[in-house]
């Protein structure tokens, strides 16, 4: 299957200087999610900005369903949604003529049942004759998601698009982005939720000062750089650890009653029997046993992290 959205080596050094996206390539699969995660100015928004036509690029190449967004502009931006981080509204716009106006920009014939079904989509519809003023900041955004679905696109980038939403809301999007997905719909959001990657998307791209450090299936990338503990809460804390448990390379709070065995659960033989076995042969008594798993939260710090690290 050929990718809707292929990045080559695409390039962005401003005026001033500063490289804001260093050589990215990245190709994107129809009807999937990816989520990329990076923090404040690392070259998200530059990213999603010069795929949508906003931005050009110093050097490299996007095709977008195989054409290109350079040559093929109007191609090109026809079939790409828009949500971006600002909310950009005028105040007195009511919400039915804001996503009817936004249709016929693209050229697309009036389909009134269609920017129903979408109003409706995004619980907007009893809405649809409100001047945009009189919606709230969550109701405004979700309009903003309306005038990107508004001429039926078949590649829609949201950036950052729960910034400043409730609890509530974001999980409303995140079931809103699974339908749009079903239709048929490839999605490309940025994020500063680790919980929403975790969530909806099923592959993650990690990018930090320009520079795409990974793109990878969600699970496979829990999977490699994920870990499991198994955390031994112990009757009698220690003050050293047995030097026959060495194998294992525990770790031992400094309460000293707490032990922290890392393994792969992938893996046949995780050793966990052979350790609670060698812990009884020592006397040591347990008192409560728990697992944990390493969120991707912690996979993405680790990653910015060691990157930031070897500069």
């Amino acid at each position: 299957m050929s990718p809707i959205v292929s990045i080559t080596n695409l390039s962005k050094t401003y005026g001033s200087g500063f490289r804001a996206l260093k050589n990215v390539s990245l190709d994107i699969q129809p009807g999937e999610i990816l989520a990329l995660l990076g923090p404040n100015g690392a070259g998200k928004t530059t990213l999603i900005s010069i795929i949508c036509g906003i931005v050009n690029a110093s050097g490299g190449s996007v095709t977008v369903d195989g054409y290109d967004i350079r040559r093929d502009y109007r191609q090109t931006r026809s079939r790409i949604g828009l949500v971006p981080q600002e909310l950009s509204l005028g105040a007195f716009e009511k919400v039915w003529h804001t996503l009817c106006f936004s249709r016929g920009l693209f050229g697309k014939p009036p389909n009134p049942a269609y920017i129903e079904q979408v109003l409706k989509d995004l619980t907007l519809w009893d809405k649809r004759n409100n001047m945009l003023m009189m919606l709230s900041g969550g109701m405004k955004r979700r309009v903003l998601i309306g005038k990107a679905l508004a001429h039926e696109p078949m590649v829609l980038f949201l950036d950052e698009p729960t910034a400043g939403v409730d609890v509530e809301l974001r999980q409303e999007m995140w079931a809103l982005v699974r339908r749009l997905r079903a239709s048929g719909v490839t999605i490309i959001l940025t994020t500063h939720y680790i919980e929403e990657a975790e969530a909806i998307a099923d592959r993650v791209g990690v990018i930090n000062q320009g520079e795409l450090l990974l793109v990878d299936d969600k699970d496979a990338l829990m999977h490699k750089l994920g870990k499991r503990q198994l955390v031994i809460e112990l009757e009698t804390p220690l003050t050293t650890l047995p030097g026959e448990l060495a194998a294992w390379k525990l770790e031992l709070s400094e309460g000293g009653d707490k032990l922290a065995y890392t393994y792969d659960p992938h893996k046949a033989h995780t050793g966990i029997h052979e350790l609670l076995q060698a812990l009884a042969d020592n006397g040591l008594v347990i008192k409560d046993v728990q697992t944990t798993q390493t969120s991707l939260e912690e996979i993405f710090v680790k990653l910015v992290k060691g990157k930031d690290e070897k500069r």
